[in-house]
């Protein structure tokens, strides 16, 4: 098994001990879900920004996202590139 996978079933064992009670499997999948770095919110803006499209929409944002990351967006995921090219990226709209 992957280190990764390791760590994580040490981890569930040592807060459950006596094993996962059904109640908590959806909050303990939540937790476990993959999250873009910051690093990788900016490399997917910068990316995007540098294809000179200033319209680009959320389908162009998950389509970036899963070809760095080879998994799915989430729509926290699509919001933080979103804000990043609102904020960082894309041109003044008063700018010639």
């Amino acid at each position: 098994m992957p280190p990764f996978l390791n760590a994580i079933i040490e981890w569930l064992r040592a807060g459950y001990p006596d094993g996962v009670p059904e109640s908590d499997y959806i909050p303990l999948l939540a937790l476990l879900r993959r999250r873009l770095s910051d690093q990788e919110v900016a490399r997917i803006a910068t990316e995007l920004a540098g294809s000179g499209d200033l319209h680009t929409d959320k389908i162009d944002i998950q389509v970036m996202i899963t070809r760095i990351t080879n998994s799915l967006p989430s729509e926290a995921d699509v919001t933080r590139v979103r804000t990043r090219l609102e904020t960082h990226a894309w041109p003044d709209p008063g700018e010639d």
